[in-house]
C-alpha cells in the first residue's frame, strides 16, 4: 500500500509538472507565433468594455493563460496606461479565453501525446526556420500537456477505491460549498486554473467524482486563479489593486450566481451531454465555458458598478496616464497645414514629458530598488516607440502638402526632436539595465560615486526639461542656457572620470562599481547630447549661431 501511495503521488506531482510544463511551452510558442504583440492588442483595442472583452479572449488563447493576461493588465493599470474599466472588461475575456483549454483538453488525444512530442522535438531539433522552431513549440506543449494529464489520471485511478476520497466527494455532493473551497484552495496552491479544471476532467472521467460534486469544484477553480492577480498587485498602484479586487468580485458574483442556481445548471449540463453526446471530459469543459460567457453576459452592463464598488473598497488617488496619441488629427493635414504642425508639436512635446518621467522612474529604481520603477519605466518607453512611429507617420503625411517657409522649417525641428528624445528612451532603458546589473551582482557604490552619480543625475534632468521648454516657447535666451548646461554635463563627466580613476587606484572602488558607475555617466552624458540637439536644431531654425 505504502508503495502504491508512493506512485500514485509521483504520477500525479510528476504529471502535474509536466501538464504546466506543456501549458507553457505551448502558449510561449503560441505567443511568439503572434508576433509578441500582445501588449499592443491590449494597449490598442480596449477602447470600449466590449473590445476589452474580445481583447482579453485572444490573448488568453494565445498564451494560453488567464493568469498570464490578467498580470499583463494588472501591469498595464499600474503603469497608468489603461483605465480600471478596460482593464475589467479585459479580465472578463480572459475568463472566457481560459476555458479554451478546457475544450482541447475535453478531446482526449492522450494516447497520441508522445508522437505529437516527437514531431514538436524533430521541428525544435532540426529546423532552423524561425516559424518551424514557434510550431515545434506548439507541438511539443501540445503533447507534453496530454502526456503530463495521462500521468495524472493513472496516478488518481487509485482514489475510486479510497474510502477517504470517496467520504470526500460525496460531502461536496451534499454540501457544495465544500467543494468550492476545495477547487479554490487546490487552485491557489497550483496557481493554474487549467492544471485543476484539466485534473477535474480526469476525475469525473475515470468517475472518481460525479457531476454534481465536480461542478462547484469548477466554480471554486474560478475563485482561485485570482491569486495570481492578487500576487500581482501587491506593491503596485492603487488602479492595479482596484484591478486585481474587480478580478475577485467578478468571480465571487458569478460562483454565487451559479451555486444559487445549482440544481438548473446541473440539469443543462446533463440535457446538453444528451443533446450533443458528448463525453465526460467535454461535460466539465462545456460547464466551465457556460460559467464564464454566462457570467460575462450578466456582469458586462455592470462594469461601472464593480468599477465603483472596488474604488470604494480600495480607497486613494487613482493616476492614468494616457499615452495614445492626442493631437494627430489627419482632418488637419489637408485642411489647414498650419494648424497640422501645431498639433504635431504639442504630441512631441507630449513625447518629451514621456522621456523624462521615464528618466525619473530610472532615478527611483535606482534609489529604491523597486521593480515596480523599472516596470512603468519600461512600458514608458514602449509608449515612446509608439508614439515615435505615429507621429513619424503623421510628419511623413504632412511634408506632402505645400507648407509656408516657417511651417517647414518647424516640421524639420520636429523630425530631428522624435528622433532624439526616441533616443533618449533607450538610454534610459540601458539604464535600467545597468540597475539590473547593479542588483544582481551586489555593487555598492562610494559614497563619493554616489555623490557625484546624483549631481550628475539632476544636471541631466535639468538639461532635458529645459530643452524640451525650449522647443515649446522657442525661447533663443533660454536655448543658449540649454547649450551652457550640456557643456557642464560633458566637463562633469570628464571629471567624475578622473575621480573615478583615483578612487580604483586608492581601492575605495573596486572594478564592478566602477564599471557600473562609468556606464551611469556615459549614458545620462549621451541624454545630456540629445537635449542638445534638440535645442541646436531649434536655434538653427531661427538663424542663431551655436556656440
Amino acid at each position: 500500500m505504502e508503495y502504491n501511495l508512493q506512485e500514485m503521488l509521483f504520477m500525479f506531482f510528476g504529471g502535474l509538472g509536466i501538464f504546466l510544463f506543456g501549458i507553457k511551452s505551448m502558449g510561449d510558442g503560441l505567443q511568439k507565433s503572434a508576433g509578441n504583440r500582445l501588449r499592443d492588442i491590449l494597449d490598442k483595442y480596449t477602447t470600449n468594455p466590449f473590445l476589452g472583452v474580445l481583447a482579453g479572449i485572444i490573448v488568453t488563447v494565445l498564451i494560453q493563460s488567464s493568469s498570464g493576461t490578467t498580470v499583463i493588465t494588472v501591469g498595464l493599470v499600474s503603469a497608468g496606461f489603461m483605465t480600471l474599466r478596460q482593464a475589467i472588461g479585459v479580465i472578463m475575456g480572459a475568463n472566457i479565453g481560459t476555458t479554451v483549454t478546457a475544450f482541447i483538453i475535453g478531446f482526449d488525444v492522450g494516447e497520441y501525446a508522445l508522437p505529437i512530442i516527437a514531431i514538436g522535438a524533430v521541428l525544435l531539433f532540426f529546423f532552423k526556420k524561425e516559424k518551424l522552431q514557434h510550431l515545434g513549440q506548439i507541438f511539443f506543449g501540445f503533447g507534453m500537456l496530454f502526456y503530463g494529464l495521462e500521468l495524472m489520471g493513472s496516478g488518481m485511478k487509485p482514489l475510486r477505491s479510497s474510502e477517504y476520497f470517496i467520504d470526500l466527494t460525496q460531502s461536496m455532493s451534499d454540501n457544495p460549498f465544500l467543494g468550492v473551497i476545495v477547487g479554490t484552495v487546490f487552485t491557489v496552491i497550483v496557481q493554474s486554473s487549467s492544471a485543476t479544471i484539466g485534473i477535474l476532467q480526469e476525475l469525473y472521467a475515470g468517475g472518481s467524482i460525479d457531476l454534481g460534486a465536480a461542478l462547484p469544484v469548477l466554480f471554486g477553480d474560478n475563485i482561485g486563479t485570482t491569486i495570481t492577480a492578487i500576487l500581482a498587485s501587491i506593491g503596485a498602484s492603487v488602479a492595479a489593486r482596484r484591478a486585481a479586487a474587480a478580478h475577485v468580485i467578478f468571480n465571487l458574483i458569478g460562483t454565487t450566481i451559479f451555486m444559487i442556481l445549482l440544481v438548473p445548471f446541473t440539469n443543462y449540463i446533463y440535457w446538453i451531454t444528451d443533446l450533443l453526446a458528448i463525453e465526460d471530459k467535454m461535460q466539465i469543459a462545456f460547464a466551465h465555458g457556460t460559467f464564464n460567457v454566462v457570467n460575462t453576459l450578466i456582469q458586462f452592463w455592470f462594469i461601472g458598478t464593480i468599477a465603483w464598488i472596488v474604488t470604494k473598497l480600495v480607497p486613494g488617488e487613482d493616476s492614468i496616464v494616457d499615452t495614445k496619441a492626442q493631437h494627430l488629427d489627419p482632418i488637419f493635414i489637408q485642411q489647414s497645414p498650419s494648424i497640422a504642425v501645431e498639433q504635431a508639436k504639442y504630441e512631441v512635446i507630449r513625447m518629451g514629458d514621456f522621456a523624462k518621467l521615464g528618466l525619473d522612474e530610472a532615478r527611483n529604481y535606482l534609489t529604491t530598488g523597486d521593480k515596480k520603477h523599472a516596470e512603468k519605466s519600461a512600458h514608458i518607453e514602449e509608449a515612446l516607440n509608439s508614439l515615435n512611429a505615429k507621429i513619424t507617420d503623421y510628419l511623413v503625411k504632412l511634408a506632402a502638402v505645400d507648407l509656408t517657409e516657417q511651417e517647414s522649417q518647424e516640421h524639420k525641428t520636429l523630425m530631428h526632436a522624435i528622433n532624439d528624445i526616441e533616443r533618449i528612451g533607450d538610454h534610459v532603458e540601458n539604464i535600467i539595465e545597468l540597475i539590473d546589473y547593479k542588483t544582481a551582482t551586489k555593487v555598492t557604490l562610494s559614497a563619493d560615486a554616489q555623490k557625484e552619480l546624483t549631481e550628475m543625475y539632476d544636471l541631466t534632468r535639468a538639461t532635458l526639461e529645459k530643452s524640451l521648454q525650449t522647443l515649446a516657447s522657442g525661447d533663443m535666451i533660454e536655448a543658449r542656457k540649454v547649450i551652457e548646461m550640456e557643456a557642464k554635463l560633458d566637463m562633469l563627466e570628464r571629471q567624475f572620470r578622473k575621480n573615478h580613476v583615483v578612487r580604483l587606484n586608492t581601492g575605495a572602488c573596486d572594478g564592478q562599481a566602477g564599471m557600473f558607475f562609468v556606464d551611469m555617466l556615459s549614458n545620462l552624458e549621451r541624454i545630456g547630447d540629445h537635449a542638445m540637439n534638440i535645442t541646436e536644431i531649434t536655434l538653427e531654425d531661427a538663424n542663431e549661431v551655436t556656440v
